[in-house]
């Protein structure tokens, strides 16, 4: 009895919230006021030269100390370790894009570790990377003011080219700084990034390549599809490297999900069961059936619309055989945790899962 009287005020206070969010929704899409947290122009260079807009050029690396180890030599090892612990066999096929979540690295750094074991630095020279906006209303894409992104190895760089092949399609926008350095979901993967690519730098210097962080937002299927069909020629472009961030279910009354069928077992085999299911149309690569699996279980995967660009940049490639030259696709998954073995209803638990996608 106490369980329920529990999950019926959680029920109200979440009635409440989404009073709230929608006032809030109204208050925000005011038409003649352009959201505060994106432009639709990237900042002059020769002004950043200037030091004109000095403020945008660097972004830091905000979730460092918390998320993440902020020493690099201690992070380094880290890394490092779980790298070597998911290593394929010798003469595995080079990731030409990978899955992987964007927790805090104690909780998912190891699955990480199983799709960027798989990268073949020597042969990247761009990484994009598609991340989900947990913080500001998005119902397009954006990208990145900044020159560089601060990592506790080296800065990356950003392809300012690409950013403005991009911005011509007129289907972008740009964030703010404030916007760019509140989100985590690119963020993570970065440190991967940094310490994967360094090996092509025995040396020590940084490597030379360039990242296009891509934030992701709301997005229908028909536009998951547009935008993937524009990420296409860029996904079929050997020398580049695609980036998808996303965690798993969300179960719990904090995450507004307590989905259970306990015919499967208890809670975290049920998120499990559900999880799989997901993750099996995903190496599918069924855009429209992922689709249709999101509006049937509701699976709070927080990744679903970057994964969503992806798989319309895959479908799309497959459209087109001409792009891929004759090559074939696949998608597997390769590893599978969860921050927390869910038992009853007053628990919660993240999924986490790390995959990869080769083409040759």
């Amino acid at each position: 009895m106490p369980l329920t009287k529990g999950r019926n005020r959680a029920l109200t206070i979440d009635r409440l919230r989404g009073l709230l969010t929608s006032a809030a929704d109204l208050l925000f899409c005011d038409p003649a006021e352009y959201p505060p947290d994106f432009s639709k122009t990237l900042p002059d260079p020769a002004q950043e030269l200037e030091g004109k807009s000095q403020a945008m050029s660097t972004r830091r690396a905000s979730h460092s100390g918390s998320w993440y180890l902020s020493d690099a030599h201690a992070l380094g090892r880290e890394l490092d370790d779980w790298l070597a612990r998911a290593a394929p066999a010798e003469g595995s096929a080079h990731s030409r894009a990978i899955i992987g979540p964007h927790a805090g690295y104690r909780y998912c750094g190891a699955c990480g570790g199983h799709a960027y074991a798989r990268i073949h630095p020597e042969k990247v020279k761009r990484v994009f990377i598609l991340g989900p906006s947990h913080h500001v209303r998005l119902s397009g894409c954006a990208l990145s003011a900044c020159s560089k992104y601060q990592t506790p190895f080296y800065d990356l760089t950003i392809d300012r080219s690409i950013n403005n092949e991009l911005m011509a399609t007129d289907e972008f926008e740009v964030m703010s700084l404030e916007a760019d350095e509140d989100e985590h979901s690119i963020e993570m993967h970065l440190p991967y990034i940094a310490r994967v690519m360094q090996r092509q730098s025995p040396g020590g210097s940084p490597p030379a390549f360039t990242v296009v962080p891509v934030l992701v937002g709301s997005l229908s299927p028909d536009k998951e599809a547009r935008y993937g069909r524009i990420f296409a020629k860029y996904l079929a472009d050997p020398q580049n490297l695609f980036i998808v961030s996303s965690d798993f279910c969300h179960w719990g009354s904090r995450f507004r999900y307590t989905e259970y069928d306990d015919s499967k077992g208890p809670i975290h085999e049920y998120i499990k069961h559900l999880d799989y299911e997901g993750m099996q149309i995903i190496e599918s690569m069924d855009h429209g059936a992922f689709s249709a699996y999101l509006k049937r279980t509701g699976n709070t995967i927080c990744g679903r619309h970057p994964i969503g660009v992806f798989l319309g940049a895959v479908n799309a490639l497959k459209a087109n055989k001409a792009m891929i030259n004759g090559f074939r696709m696949d998608l597997q998954f390769l590893n599978y945790d969860q921050s927390n073995a869910a038992k009853n209803m007053r628990d919660s638990s993240v999924s986490y899962a790390a995959a990869v996608y080769t083409l040759g």
